[in-house]
């Protein structure tokens, strides 16, 4: 079938291989956490922060697992919110859907202003607004494109924090014993923690959510996901150990602990670098995030959840031109507007949630369907709902608050519609 037909169809192209698939998780995720959600978990965890990176891990196993699996049985755009409909009903998808476009767009907003601040602190707002507008018109021309750029990215964000922990571990100031757990340690704070820090960790949905343009989606979603997710892990804790060497419990006072850390380290012709390098990580999540919103969008609006002209593909591009062109222009609106701690928390309740939907329906795939060890979506679940509430209250209570809003406009949908 010709890339015309199948948009004419509305059908995305199958262009992405594991390569690609890999990249595009790896730029979700290298840098959110780092530049963003470090210094917030620090404060909740005390010297725990270690163990917050451990739990946080262990959940985003389960869910990478569960979502693989789901992806390579469905392998369509749309994620959870396609593998909750199936496996559960289509209240559970919508719900994930919900959460998840609402939850990624707070992520979208947090990301652009993270641009801003590194890069101009004094208009990041108006950087941020600037980024977001550039990207939706990369991501419009194409997601072979967006895979080219995301690869550059990260290649320049893993070179910045080599340089990090090459010069952190390398300083006479560098103590390991700041890496022990002292008295200060609760399991509330490495819970909330581990809430915070997993937004860094979920951008492997990504690459489920692009499951309709993954050529043989059965064989590369569950290669991609696991890989993504184990390099991200290796990174993120070279870089917390090397910031913790240098700056123990002063990380969590921070705005941007990594350039202090290789200051303190003895290295302030870094800083500048390191502060390029934050700027370019955020433009890479920013990227893929983008991209996975307009993808669920893409599926909401087949379903007519969202508005049924959000679901056409582009004749020549092969993109949801319209769904990427309506998430572009809300998360710039968001973004002109937002705190970035805020968003940090009140997208990881949203997003923990679609993956306790996500860890339910894998726990009900029969085994000749691929389910994984029924350990795996059992701890993802509890996992995911003891980490959304241990967050901080305020994110609690807006993400409950969002997330009942969309199951209020579904049930006046659904009666509306049977009458």
């Amino acid at each position: 079938m010709s890339a015309t037909s199948t948009a004419a169809q509305g059908r995305l192209a199958r262009r992405l291989g594991v390569f690609d698939a890999v990249i595009i998780g790896l730029g979700s995720m290298i840098g959110a956490g780092i530049f963003a959600a470090l210094a917030p978990a620090a404060a909740a965890a005390g010297s725990g922060l270690l163990l917050g990176m451990a739990v946080a891990a262990v959940v985003a196993y389960c869910n990478a697992t569960s979502s693989a699996r789901l992806a390579a049985r469905y392998p369509t755009s749309g994620g959870t919110y396609v593998y909750g409909r199936e496996r559960l009903g289509a209240f559970w998808g919508y719900l994930a859907g919900w959460g998840f476009v609402v939850g990624k767009t707070a992520s979208c907003a947090a990301m652009a202003l993270t641009v801003g601040m590194y890069a101009w602190p004094q208009q990041a707002h108006a950087v941020a607004v600037a980024a977001v507008v550039a990207l939706t018109a990369v991501n419009y021309v194409g997601v072979q494109k967006s895979a080219w750029l995301t690869r550059a990215v990260v290649a320049v964000v893993l070179a910045v924090l080599a340089g990090v922990v090459v010069a952190c571990l390398g300083a006479p100031s560098a103590d390991l014993g700041r890496l022990s757990a002292g008295g200060d340690v609760t399991v509330f704070g490495v819970l909330q923690a581990a809430g915070l820090l997993f937004f860094a960790f979920a951008g492997f949905a990504r690459i489920a959510t692009l499951g309709e343009e993954v050529r043989d989606p059965a064989r590369t979603i569950p290669r991609a996901v696991p890989l993504a997710l184990g390099i991200t892990l290796v990174v993120y804790t070279l870089v917390a150990v090397a910031v913790l060497a240098v700056l123990g419990d002063r990380l969590a006072g921070l705005a941007a602990p990594l350039a202090d850390a290789v200051r303190a380290a003895g290295w302030p012709e870094l800083v500048p670098v390191v502060r390029v390098g934050a700027a370019v990580a955020a433009l890479g999540s920013l990227l893929a995030l983008i991209l996975g919103v307009s993808r669920t969008t893409l599926a909401m609006a087949r379903d007519r959840h969202l508005p049924h002209a959000l679901a056409a593909v582009h004749p020549r591009f092969q993109v949801p031109h319209r769904a990427e062109l309506a998430v572009g222009a809300v998360v710039a609106t968001v973004a002109a507007t937002a705190d970035v701690r805020t968003a940090i928390g009140f997208s990881s309740f949203a997003v923990l949630v679609y993956y306790a939907i996500a860890n339910a329906s894998a726990w009900t795939l029969p085994a000749t369907e691929g389910r994984p060890p029924r350990v795996v979506p059992v701890v993802g679940l509890a996992g995911c709902l003891a980490l959304a509430f241990a967050l901080p209250p305020h994110s609690v209570l807006a993400g409950a608050a969002v997330l009942a809003v969309g199951a209020a406009a579904y049930r006046v949908r659904h009666r509306s519609t049977r009458r």
